[in-house]
Parts: C-alpha cells; structure tokens; sequence
C-alpha cells in the first residue's frame, strides 16, 4: 500500500484508455495501493477494507454480505447500504444502477491493476455520488500472448478459479478475464440458533472482455462484461441472487507535445435482482416467506467528455458527464396462513448531469488546485402500484411527483513542498449524492425489521476541510491528515416504531421486529484523523501501520430529533491496519495483516451494539518461476467471533470464522 505519494518518486504510467491522473491529485487526500496488496486478497473488498476509514455497511465482506449491504463509505461519515463513495473502472462507475451498492464479485483482484482512493469529496471529473471520496480502480493491460491461471481451494468448502489473458487481434489487444467460485460459507447466528438458521452459500461468476487499439495519438476501447452471484442468505428461504453486464466505449488522447489531451465515454450497465425475506419467531425453529423480490430490472447509462491542456507547471482539465437510471422492484408481499397477497411495483427514473472545471498550478515548490462543478438532478416517472392477487384489486396507486434541481460543488487544495522533502497541505470541498431508485421506492425487510421507502427524499451534500502533512525520512515515510465534514439531509433508517405494532401499509410488525423508514435527517457531523507509516527496514521487511480516528454525532433536526448526539449506525470510532512482508529469500515470502475495528451500533438508536474485533490473517508464497507461484493463507487465524449484526430481539450474527487457503498461480508468455 502506497500512502500520499512524495515529490520525487518515479511514476510509471502504463498507456490505457483515459487522461493520466490529474495534476491536482498530490494536494489531496490520496492513497494508492498496487498489484500485490490487491493480489495477496482474495476479494478485492477485503483489500480496500483493509485501508482505514474505508468500510462497508457492514462488517462482513462480500465472502457472506447481501448484495444490498454492499454500499462503501469512506472517513466513517456514516455507513449506507447505498454507496457513499463512487467506484469506477476506468472511468466507467460501478456502482448498481438501482441501489448504489457495488457487486465485489463482478470485479475479481486478478482483473484489477491498481486503486487510487482518494478521500474527500469529488468536485472534478468525479461528480454525482462521489460524496465522500472516489474508489478509482484500474484494469489489467496484459501484453498480447501473456497468460495467467489462478486457482485455490479452502475450508468452508472454498473453491475458486481465475484467468487472464491476451491476444493479438487485428492490429489491436484482445483482453479476456474470467472467475467462478463456491462456498459452502457458515452460520452466521452462534448463540440461541434453531432450525431456521442456515449457511450463508455462495456461487459467482464474472466474466468480461476488452479489446484496444490505438487510433493515430489516441488509444480506443471496447469492453463486454457480465456476472452472477447466487446466496443463501443465512436463514431457511432466504435467497439472493445479483446478475448484470455492462458494455463501455472508450477513447482518450494524453496531453503530450503540447497538444490537448482529451477523453470520451459511454456506457451502460443492466442488473437484476432476486430477493427474498422471511421472519422468524423467538424460537427460531421455523421460517415464514413475508416477501419474495422476483425481479429487480435496472437500466444505468451515461457518458463523459473531458480536455486538458498542459503548459509550465500548470494544467486545465474541462469536462461534462451524464448519468441516468431506471428500474422498478416487482414482489409479492404480505403473508396470509403461508401464502404471499399482495403484488407490489414500485420504481421511477432518475437523472444528474453536470459540468466542471478544474485548475492546478505550480508555483515553485507551492502547488495550487482550484475546480468547480455545477449538476442538475431530476427524479420523475416515478409509481408505487400495490394489488391484491386474490381479486386482482388495486389497493395502493401512488404517483410521487417529479422534483429536481441544481446543485453546485467545489474543491480548493493547496501543497507546500519544504526542503529535504516534508510537504503540508490544506484543501476544502463538497460534494452531492442524490438518492438511489431503492431508497426511493424500494420497502425491504431483513428478518422481522422492515424498512420503508421515501419517494420525498433530496440529495444528501457534504461539506469538508482537511490539512495534512508528511514525508519521508531516511527509511520512514510518514503521512498524516485532519479532517472535518458535515453531512446535510443525511439519508438515514429512522426507527418509527418498535413491535408489535400495526402499521397501514405494511401490518403487523411482530415482537421483537421494529419498523423504519428511509429519512433525510439535519446532518452528521464527523471530525478525525487518519495517518500512516510506512517503513523499509532493510532490504528483506516492509511494514505499513494505519489508523483511522472518527468522532461522528447526528442532529436529527425536526425529521428524527431522537436520534441528535447520538453516533451514526455503522460507523465506528476506530480503525487500524497493520501490514508486514518479509521476503525471505528470492523464492519465500511472508505477509500478514493484523485488522483492528473498535466497537460500532447496528441500528440508529444506539442500542444494539456491536463488540470491537480484531483479526489476524497470514499468507506464505513460494514463487517457482517469474511467472507462477504457490500459496497458503490464513484469514481471521485466530478464529474470533466477529459480530456483524444484531436484531431488535437481541439475536447477534457473526462473521466467518478462520479460513484457510492453499492456491497455485501458473503464467506464461513474454516477460
């Protein structure tokens, strides 16, 4: 893992489809980590996870994690099962277009070159929905005629394979990238667990394809992709499955001999999902089906424009970019003696498009970024249609008017290079995120808890500031940051009522199950610190220590003033990283990463509270030639009980115990 990069350090910037990183970035909050801290996991959410202030919704990974759990959040603002944070591949987002949680196991590490996060909301090219930071994820570039062949088997029932490869084709680059994996997971509920309580199953396949050719200065590209996940989801008739695929075109020209630099895109994204729910009485000897999502059609589609111009020590980067949804939740919902009565669809469209600009100048060792956006957003075609099945009756017909609007945003940064190395920065932002379609019109229920939608929802915004200050020393390389956000019309689950208690529209909501609703509250208010060290301790270790510090409060405002000076749900207090790898020889490697999360609540109201955890996971690799190698790893070795979640009864879930990992990686093809 690479922290804020220092002046100086060479950069290798490997040719691909999009505008070299910006100017402006080395004033900013930015960490990058490389190739093998992505390898060395097996998911690629573990392995951002592992950088402190980035978390999901929930602790588990995507190992055991409901793909509408999947949300990332960045600096512990508050943790959503829609995405606080933008994910992109290669400019392309990858965030879900109904629900803005990212499905991991559609981008597997073996696929992913790099990921630069940059913490700190996106004005610039990001845009809409980089509320709290941007995850920006590069694609492998094979060579033509390299290969590789990945494959691994573990306890759990774990087993997995993986490729890439390249071809030359037409005077351009076929790149192909597959994986498919099975686990028989475990049983998140220990203490009190009956015969409703299963395994939390998994089954996944991505595949995708790119193919690349330059066209005169520029480089141009087309890339296939799709995927499926299917999960048992921890109790018996409980069953997830996410499938999708997207298709992008790319083109982009680097600002090189004084000629513009200039990037192009569109793309489109489809993905479906198929949920269902069940409750559960206090003995957890049985289930019952209370809601059954047997389609979930989702459409997202956009594109983006940019140009650069370069001169000394100076640089202009001007853009637009388009993003559109639509899709609709189609289930049968409402139990009666067994039998599922009511039909409901519920969905709509939505829009946000902007422009920006952005600035950077170098004065001497003083570096200088201004940038500056300005969006619309628009929600409309937006319905909720409830019917009974018996008589085919329309019970509930709501059309929620059109709303939108415009929203500006901006960043400023400042970096000061001293002498010998050490530098200081201040910069200052704010960003928006408007509502996901499954925020909007999507009800949903986990357990006897439900969730009710809001079509009346506005865009949340951030507002942030931040100094930082680092260097390196001899062997040692120190980066620290202080940070403040405000996070206004926070969109939040509010408790209204906890059963048993009868509700117009949803019914009884039994003991022990609590009813919510999806509210914009005041705001959250969270201040820290995050810093890192890295060192080199000869020629044969290598260790990172990380530590993220947030204090986070709600102010509820008029919508839920309960919840003021409480801590957000999901957010925890304290998180640190410990990263070592020791090569041992030129064949032998040791890593290991110790993870540490202070304690964090499960619900809004601050009463189900989660322990802190820490686990330890260990890998040893043998390299056998350049190109291939063989592993044994380690995760959670200890085997602690990680709580990841806890019901309005008190029933906790965990998360998996230790996982052992024996895997070959065989490659071949030119150096």
């Amino acid at each position: 893992m690479d922290a804020e990069q220092p002046p100086g350090v060479e950069v290798v910037i490997v040719r691909a489809v999009r505008l070299p990183p910006s100017p402006a970035d080395a004033a900013f909050s930015i960490i990058h980590l490389d190739p093998q801290t992505l390898a060395a996991s097996e998911r690629l959410d573990d392995a951002l996870t592992g950088v402190p202030g980035v978390s999901l919704f929930r602790r588990t990974s995507s190992l055991g994690a409901n793909p509408t759990t999947q949300g990332i959040s960045l600096r512990g603002v508050a943790g959503s099962g829609a995405s606080r944070a933008l994910v992109t591949l290669d400019g392309v987002p990858q965030n879900d277009p109904f629900g803005g949680w990212v499905i991991w196991t559609s981008l597997p590490p073996e696929s992913i070159a790099g990921a630069t996060i940059v913490r700190g909301a996106g004005a610039g090219a990001y845009g809409a929905g980089a509320l709290t930071g941007v995850v920006a994820l590069q694609e492998v570039t094979p060579r033509p005629g390299k290969w590789t062949m990945d494959g691994e088997l573990g306890s759990l029932g774990e087993a997995r394979a993986a490729m890439t490869g390249a071809a030359a084709v037409g005077g351009g680059t076929l790149a192909l990238f597959g994986d498919a994996e099975h686990s028989d997971g475990w049983t998140p509920v220990h203490q009190g667990a009956g015969a409703a309580d299963t395994r939390l199953t998994l089954n996944d396949y991505a595949a995708s394809a790119r193919y690349s050719a330059d066209i005169g200065s520029a480089t141009g590209a087309a890339r296939l992709s799709a995927f499926e996940e299917d999960r048992g989801s921890g109790l018996a008739g409980a069953r997830a499955r996410a499938r999708g695929a997207s298709f992008s075109l790319s083109a982009a020209r680097p600002p090189v001999g004084g000629a513009l630099g200039w990037s192009a895109q569109a793309w489109t994204l489809v993905s479906d999902l198929f949920n269902t729910s069940v409750s559960v009485p206090a003995d957890r000897a049985s289930t019952t089906l209370t809601d059954d999502q047997y389609r979930t059609p989702a459409i997202g589609y956009g594109v983006n424009a940019a140009v650069r111009r370069l001169w000394a020590g100076g640089a202009l980067d001007v853009g637009m970019d388009f993003r559109g949804a639509a899709g609709e939740s189609r289930e049968t919902f409402h139990p009666v003696a067994g039998e599922l009565t009511f039909d409901r669809r519920a969905g709509g469209r939505t829009t946000t498009g902007g422009l920006y600009a952005e600035v950077t100048q170098r004065l001497g060792a003083l570096l200088l970024a201004a940038g500056a956006r300005v969006d619309g957003w628009e929600t409309f075609d937006s319905h909720r249609l409830e019917r009974s099945l018996a008589t085919d009756a329309v019970t509930l017909d709501e059309h929620p008017a059109d709303r939108g609007g415009i929203l500006p945003s901006a960043r400023l940064a400042a970096r000061w290079d001293l002498p010998a190395g050490p530098y200081v920065r201040a910069a200052a932002y704010s960003g928006f995120r408007a509502p996901t379609l499954n925020e909007l019109f999507r009800p949903f229920r986990v357990g006897n808890d439900i969730t009710e939608a809001n079509p009346d929802l506005v865009p949340e915004r951030l507002y942030g500031g931040e100094v930082g200050a680092g260097g390196a020393r001899g062997s040692f390389v120190l980066n620290a940051t202080a940070f403040y956000n405000r996070l206004a019309d926070a969109v939040t689950n509010v408790t209204i009522a906890n059963g048993p208690y009868l509700d117009p529209v949803e019914g009884l909501i039994a003991a022990g199950g609590s009813l919510l609703q999806r509210r914009n509250v005041g705001s959250i208010d969270a201040y820290g610190v995050e810093a890192d060290l890295g060192a080199h301790l000869g020629e044969a270790v290598d260790s990172t220590v990380a530590v993220s510090w947030t204090h986070a409060t709600v102010e509820g405002g008029t919508q839920a003033p309960r919840l003021t000076g409480l801590r957000p749900a999901q957010t925890p207090r304290l998180s640190a990283d410990w990263d070592m790898a020791w090569k041992v020889n030129a064949r032998l490697t040791l890593t290991g990463a110790l993870d540490y999360e202070s304690a964090r609540f499960d619900d809004d109201q601050n009463t189900r509270r989660l322990a802190p955890a820490a686990t330890l996971g260990v890998r040893a690799e043998w390299r056998l030639t350049s190109s291939s190698r063989v592993f044994v790893a380690a995760d959670n070795l200890f085997d602690v009980a990680v709580a990841t979640g806890k019901t309005a009864a008190g029933v906790i879930s965990y998360g998996p115990p230790r996982l052992v990992r024996i895997g070959v990686s065989v490659g071949g093809g030119p150096p």
